[in-house]
């Protein structure tokens, strides 16, 4: 399958290196200068991943997530100079898949895209050795019911949004409730060894998850702590 990628990025020769080995490996790349761009080719075409910059001009890439995060979920990687934590934690705040700094290995960022498209394609259809069938279509945890079919949480009936990296956590931790996931078996159903250096990127993607599903996210009743080894859902 040809699949799109889109590339908002001010710096010509960042995005023709880019385009060099996104292409070599078989994808069709859209090049955006600024978020506005970025926002028109994403109207006009279909985009399965995007790689966003943060500082371009007109819209920052930090504004640019948002926009997409309104209407899309397909992956984002942000490849940022800025590369500090708490830029990091933004970017993945507003919904980023994976945040990488420059100067970059482009093999790299080629391997997060693979993963990334990997994550979010198989999420229906690869999600473990156990079969989704009629009588297996959801899972229910207290008032959180997951589709498994159309990969959609729902909680008292309402849509929760969450990005393809948070359903894929999701998915993990509500195929046993009870069961404690440490953070690296967490990482290995989001993107294994590619995550495993960044430990504040998981309790990142839990603090996001929370903020969505818990009425009182500073006293989870769903996703529990357990110190020292990681986390739980529970149904209580």
């Amino acid at each position: 399958m040809n699949q799109h990628i889109l590339i908002a990025e001010d710096d010509e020769d960042i995005v023709e290196l880019l385009s060099l080995y996104l292409t070599g490996e078989g994808f069709t790349v859209f090049p955006a200068e600024n978020g506005f761009q970025a926002l028109e080719l994403i109207e006009s075409v279909k985009v399965d991943i995007a790689i966003l910059d943060i500082m371009m001009p007109e819209m920052s890439g930090y504004d640019l997530l948002k926009k997409i995060r309104e209407n899309y979920n397909f992956p984002v990687i942000i490849l940022s100079a800025k590369d500090l934590d708490t830029d990091r934690i933004l970017g993945l705040n507003l919904g980023a898949d994976a945040y990488l700094t420059k100067p970059f290995n482009p093999l790299e960022v080629v391997a997060y895209v693979k993963s990334a498209l990997r994550r979010y394609y198989e999420l229906g259809s690869n999600h473990g050795s156990e079969k989704i069938t009629a009588e297996k279509s959801s899972l229910t945890v207290g008032e959180l019911q997951l589709d498994l079919f159309k990969f959609i949480l729902r909680k008292r009936g309402r849509v929760i949004p969450l990005t393809p990296t948070e359903l894929k956590i999701v998915l993990k931790l509500m195929q046993s409730p009870g069961r404690v996931y440490t953070k690296a078996q967490l990482y290995g159903c989001i993107g294994g060894e590619l995550y495993e250096s960044d430990d504040n990127t998981m309790m990142v993607h839990i603090s996001n998850i929370r903020a969505k599903i818990e009425d009182d996210p500073s006293n989870p009743r769903y996703i529990k702590t357990v110190r020292g080894l990681g986390y739980k859902i529970e149904e209580n």
